[in-house]
């Protein structure tokens, strides 16, 4: 309830002459108003809002909700008046706001800002208020406005002000009134507008099943590792946690865009993948991709969103350290599902960066066939984690809505900022790379050709080798309503090899800087390929992987192999040279061969970063045709899992006892062990200083938790030292009711 002082404007209007003393001559007085905001009432069930943990009302637009308010007599329909102020204001910036003037009517109709009498109890009005679904999101301040005989009055209703969200589950009938007289007038910078618009929001999702994933799941998995090492992580994105939606709006309200675009999702999710980063606009993570994270958190170590916002929030706009790719999307998915926006998590294996525009990752050779490391400015990701997020596109030729990329991690600039997307999906898939935004790129990363250039002694370049499949593969986001991986590769591109995905790609280049790329074919009767057994390689033990060449020509061929295995960060930047050597090559007519290739614990143990990846190039010449043979294969030394086992069954308000193990996989002690733990419920996470592990040891932690939710929950723990990253663990377990 609010306080009962109702403030009056202007003064009461000169009295009748009659002097009656009628009740409905009397002043009428807001003596107080009830937003119906508790998490079990109606107003939040219907709106889909119970799970935030503030206590205001919270509410998704284009929906009614519905409100009490009390007078000071009881109200005259007939002679009273009453309408609603809503004032959409900027907290912390001077952004101009807005304001919107909510009339009282006999009959609701959609797509209009107008509120009803639906209930009449002495002193007492329950109204249901409709809010258009186009409206500006944000922290709404709300003033109820009285009108009788009398005089006019307002009863600000500070502090129980609205939250309003977009909401996927808006699904309206788009008006076709012309006559735009009914619709509400909308202030913005005190400038009177008459808007009329569509009342479909434009995220509507129509699947209910997708929304609770998309929109309302707080626990998801995000996807690492390589190709042929497909690792998941647990991730808590937090969207309801305390404080998380109030970081959500600070972060709106740095993008320095006015409220009047807040409408829009297409600008409000290229604003986010802007503001997730820090790079030039103080956004919420810094990035690192170096061996170092002093000073900050590596970014291995976080398994949630939450702490990340939170800490954001508090210190007013100090970006957190540390974030890579995951943490990112991470970060981007809470926001925007706590915004009311559907969004998931997209991992990309072998994703190209694109330097230069060209819509090809190149790779430059020297005359010996050695790779020229300083050249090759194009990489290749061993995985990159983005955003899709679902909408209309409105502003593209029709077949553009639906899933949109959206990336947060700062790789280029577009249009002067760092930031990528929304990006159509569907235009990514036919080659479409002429529309808005960031097409050509995100389509370089899914979809290029990897094209091997030989340097000659003039410095001039021949193309001498392309392999139009490396890029774009298993393309994984999770399943809705369970924690399997779904392969979305056939949203992004055709089928690899056919004519629907070449005839994609070459248009694409035609828009690139080298448009003038794919020469008539050559004669290659040699196949090379790099074969890993299994889930790969552990960290700790040797690295073992087979050479596989293949003959097709009825005659002899022979050639010298040159291999190099390099330790690289898993965004394909190259570290260190672990070891190279030359393998000669003899086949016979029709022979497949395979060359088994080890990589012993001693010979990388030294070098390892990040997350233990590795990158094998193998090249060569055909003797007899001077064929070009050239492939590279990125693979991660897969690191040991944390073992979560709860000691016995969980129950709301009952103290639960969690065993958490862990074991040393290296013959080196871990330093500076950190362990960090959330999710059950909790609010915030829980940090464990346990110090060194020795070799080949085993941690046991016994953890105590006292849950406060009821249902399936998950707990998410992972472990941080300069020696072993990338180790997490999650338990799926269900807490039964006091």
């Amino acid at each position: 309830m609010s306080s009962s002082n109702p403030n009056t404007t202007g003064g009461p209007t000169t009295p009748s002459a009659s002097g009656t003393s009628a009740a409905s001559d009397k002043l009428l007085i807001v003596r107080s108003v009830d937003l119906l905001k508790s998490k079990d009432g109606q107003n939040r069930l219907e709106h889909h809002t119970d799970a935030y943990f503030s206590d205001k009302l919270i509410v998704r637009r284009g929906q009614t909700f519905q409100m009490w308010v009390e007078f000071s007599r009881p109200f005259n329909p007939k002679s009273d008046k009453l309408q609603l102020l809503l004032k959409l204001d900027s907290i912390f910036s001077s952004n101009p706001g807005i304001r919107i003037s909510v009339p009282l009517v006999d009959v609701l109709e959609d797509g209009r800002w107008e509120m009803k009498i639906v209930e009449q109890k002495d002193k007492r009005v329950r109204l249901a208020v409709n809010t258009l679904p186009t409206a500006s999101i944000g922290r709404y301040r709300v003033t109820v406005e009285s009108f009788s005989q009398r005089g006019r009055l307002l009863f600000p209703c500070t502090p129980n002000d609205i939250y309003m969200l977009f909401n996927p589950w808006c699904e309206g009938t788009e008006s076709t009134e012309d006559d735009h007289t009914h619709f509400p007038l909308i202030y913005i910078n005190d400038v009177t507008t008459s808007i009329c618009l569509s009342a479909d929001d434009p995220v509507f999702l129509d699947n209910e099943a997708e929304r609770k994933e998309y929109v309302l799941n707080s626990m998801g998995r995000i996807y690492y590792g390589t190709e042929q090492q497909i690792g998941a992580r647990t991730w808590n994105f937090a969207q309801f946690e305390q404080d998380i939606l109030e970081a959500c709006l600070f972060l709106l309200e740095k993008g320095q865009v006015a409220m009047t675009e807040w409408r829009d999702p297409v600008i409000v999710s290229r604003m986010v993948s802007a503001l997730v980063n820090s790079n030039d606009d103080r956004g919420v993570l810094m990035g690192n991709w170096s061996d170092s994270f002093e000073g900050g958190t590596t970014p291995t170590t976080w398994s949630g969103s939450g702490d990340i916002l939170r800490k954001y929030y508090k210190s007013s706009g100090k970006p957190v350290k540390f974030g890579q790719c995951w943490v990112y999307a991470g970060v981007t998915t809470s926001v925007l599902r706590c915004l009311g926006i559907p969004t998931r998590c997209v991992t990309n294996f072998s994703s190209a960066h694109d330097t230069d525009l060209s819509l090809t990752t190149d790779i430059y050779l020297d005359e010996k066939l050695e790779l020229i490391k300083d050249e090759t400015s194009d990489s290749v990701w061993n995985f990159h984690v983005w955003n899709e997020c679902w909408m209309t596109r409105q502003d593209l030729p029709a077949g553009n809505g639906g899933w949109q990329v959206v990336d947060a991690t700062p790789q280029e600039l577009s249009q002067g900022s760092y930031r990528c997307g929304p990006t159509p999906v569907s235009a990514v898939r036919n080659g479409q790379v002429d529309l808005k935004f960031d097409t050509p790129f995100v389509f370089a990363e899914v979809n290029s050709d990897r094209i091997y250039w030989q340097k000659k002694p003039d410095g001039s370049l021949s193309q001498v080798h392309v392999e139009k499949n490396s890029i774009g593969q298993h393309i994984s986001t999770k399943a809705v309503g369970s924690d399997a991986r779904v392969d979305i590769t056939h949203l992004y591109k055709y089928p690899e090899g056919s004519e629907e995905e070449r005839i994609a790609v070459e248009t694409a280049s035609r828009f690139g800087s080298k448009p003038t790329l794919y020469p008539s074919p050559t004669v290659n009767d040699v196949s090379i390929e790099i074969v890993m057994d299994g889930a790969g390689p552990r960290i700790g033990g040797d690295a073992k992987l087979s050479i596989v060449l293949k003959n097709t020509s009825s005659k002899q061929r022979t050639a010298s192999l040159l291999y190099e295995v390099m330790v690289m960060y898993y965004t394909g930047v190259l570290k260190d040279t672990v070891k190279k050597d030359r393998i000669p090559i003899d086949l016979k007519p029709q022979e497949t061969k395979t060359i088994p290739w080890t990589l012993q614990y001693n010979e990388y143990m030294n070098h390892l970063v990040d997350q233990g990846a590795l990158m094998l190039t193998v090249t060569g010449r055909v003797n007899q045709t001077k064929q070009i043979l050239a492939t590279q294969l990125n693979f991660r030394l897969r690191t040991p899992d944390l073992i979560i086992t709860p000691l016995e069954d969980a129950v709301v308000g009952k103290e639960l006892t969690v065993k958490i193990t862990i074991q040393n996989p290296l013959s080196q002690v871990l330093k500076n062990v950190l362990f960090r733990i959330e999710g059950l419920g909790m609010q915030s996470v829980r940090m464990i200083e346990h110090g060194d592990v020795e070799k080949l040891a085993t941690v046991t932690l016994m953890e105590k938790f006292v849950p406060t939710i009821s249902g399936s929950q998950k707990l998410l723990a992972s472990m941080d030292c300069r020696q072993l990253t990338q180790v997490h663990g999650f338990a799926d377990i269900v807490v039964k009711p006091e």
